[in-house]
């Protein structure tokens, strides 16, 4: 095979990477402007740091051949591919426990999600009472307290 026919094919195969890569990251942009709430938002987000970044380094991977700053990227991408999905639980996670809800939940699942997680991990949840006070009705007999 011709050395230049290798380059070419180099090159052809890094612009795809390129273009999907930014395909990817301009969608994610115009998702974290348009979407109407912050989960969908962070949806998004996810996908920016996932897909996008992950695509553009495996174009970097093509144009620097098989050397040591190929296996720099590499790693670059590994680490990127285990902490960027591991970011939006945790950024979700927290979210839900400080009470945002999605827009369209039907039923809040709160109790039941919270039920699982130990008092000390919520630190607002162990000042509040265990259940409602309820409030003091107002007679019907006339009787009522001067």
């Amino acid at each position: 095979m011709d050395m230049s026919l290798l380059d070419l094919a180099c090159n052809i195969a890094t612009g795809i990477a390129f273009a999907t890569g930014s395909f990817f990251l301009l969608v994610g942009a115009f998702g974290i402007v348009r979407l109407p709430d912050f989960w969908s938002r962070l949806h998004a987000a996810g996908v920016i740091d996932t897909a996008g970044a992950e695509i553009i380094l495996i174009g970097m991977m093509f144009q620097t051949g098989w050397d040591i700053a190929t296996l720099k990227l590499i790693l670059i991408a590994f680490l990127l591919f285990i902490t960027s999905p591991t970011a939006t639980h945790a950024v979700s996670n927290a979210a839900f426990v400080a009470g945002l809800r999605p827009q369209d939940l039907k039923k809040d699942e709160t109790a039941q999600t919270l039920s699982d997680v130990p008092t000390a991990a919520i630190p607002y949840r162990s000042m509040l009472p265990e259940s409602e006070p309820a409030a003091p009705s107002k007679s019907s007999s006339g009787e009522g307290s001067a």
